[in-house]
């Protein structure tokens, strides 16, 4: 097939179905000018359908600009999304093993996982080991408590009354043997990843500002969007591809939804993570942000508006090669003055209260 297409010298467009373009695509992709389509894009065409009919509207809309081609990174890049994404699956393993030993104390009656956030932590795994060895005495396992949780002590004791029996031991040693062994097979993942981006440490850096972007994030970022912004015209494009900004659906005047589309579904994730970790931050920008959006919206078109942020911000830190600036929480004030005062003459007013403003001293 390929040699026919250079004898014709033809520009190829294919449509992406599943994972069965990948093998076509990549033995092409070196010697002919391919369009791989997103078959979302063609899901309105109407009348009788085949494959060859198909492939003649395929080719006649390729021809004629109706498509766009479809974001397809070089090797190096699909081997760091290999890897990203399988050190991301495993992580959700481990987790789930996790999950598996709570419900397992849930078994003896023990709450633990209502004290401790992470119960296979330094904290519950010194609890858990002790356990298995035959301790029982609530306060004695309550002592074992690492760093902060030692100030939740009696909250522990009344969590570790419980029945805790032989078979609950069996159980979770293979728990947290399980656990154990996924984060030895994840941590294998990292030198590979490394390797591949040994050349961009000072985009990791810089994604690292980012509020809820650590390191292990950063990877998944340049994984996932390559690391060069010339793929994306704007920052809007990014957030577009990511699938974070607000659909748009309007007839007649009428905006019957808003709901995003779909889009990349590992950046989507990530994002959503992120922005629950950023919004934490009372202090700083997304953090009010957010509760600015959610006291008229609700917080789930809150937090989509601050993953919208985030991927904006991405943007600019690959785009100009420099970290992340904090606007600071006081930035809508410092935008705004005239209409913060305003707020505070209303609930002052509401309180049965009088306000004077007077500038200060420089």
């Amino acid at each position: 097939m390929l040699a026919w297409l250079l004898e014709r010298q033809v520009e190829v467009v294919m449509e992406a179905t599943s994972d069965y373009w990948r093998p076509v695509y990549y033995l092409l992709q070196p010697h002919l000018n391919l369009m791989l389509v997103n078959p979302a894009h063609l899901k309105g065409i109407r009348g009788r359908k085949t494959d060859p009919s198909d492939a003649a509207f395929l080719a006649r809309a390729g021809a004629s600009g109706m498509v766009m081609a479809s974001f397809v990174p070089e090797r190096d890049i699909r081997e760091l999304r290999d890897l990203t994404r399988r050190r991301t699956e495993l992580a959700r393993a481990a987790g789930w093993e996790a999950q598996r030993l709570e419900k397992e104390l849930e078994d003896t009656g023990m709450k633990l996982s209502s004290v401790l956030s992470d119960v296979a932590g330094a904290t519950g795994r010194a609890i858990l080991e002790a356990l298995i060895s035959g301790e029982r005495d609530p306060a004695r396992l309550a002592d074992l408590a690492i760093g902060r949780a030692r100030n939740k002590i009696p909250e522990l004791i009344e969590a570790l009354d419980g029945q805790f029996t032989g078979h609950h031991a069996f159980m979770v040693r293979h728990y947290l043997d399980e656990i154990d062994r996924w984060k030895s097979v994840i941590t294998a993942f990292d030198a590979p990843i490394s390797t591949l981006l040994a050349d961009r440490e000072r985009d990791l850096a810089d994604l690292a500002t980012i509020p809820g972007i650590g390191r292990l994030a950063a990877e998944i970022v340049i994984a996932e969007t390559g690391g060069d912004m010339a793929q994306f015209a704007s920052a809007h494009r990014l957030a577009s591809w990511i699938g974070v900004c607000p659909g748009q659906n309007e007839s007649a005047g009428v905006n019957r939804s808003g709901r995003t589309r779909p889009g990349n579904k590992n950046l989507k994730r990530l994002l959503g993570i992120a922005a629950m970790v950023a919004i934490r931050k009372k202090d700083f920008y997304l953090g009010v942000f957010f509760r600015r959006i959610a006291a008229r919206r609700g917080g789930k078109p809150a937090l989509v508006a601050v993953m919208h942020k985030l991927a904006i911000a991405i943007w600019h830190v690959l785009h100009d090669h420099g970290p992340y600036q904090e606007l600071g929480a006081d930035h809508f004030t410092r935008r705004d003055p005239e209409r913060a005062m305003r707020r505070m003459i209303k609930e002052a007013n509401s309180l049965g209260l009088t306000v004077r403003f007077e500038p200060t001293a420089a």
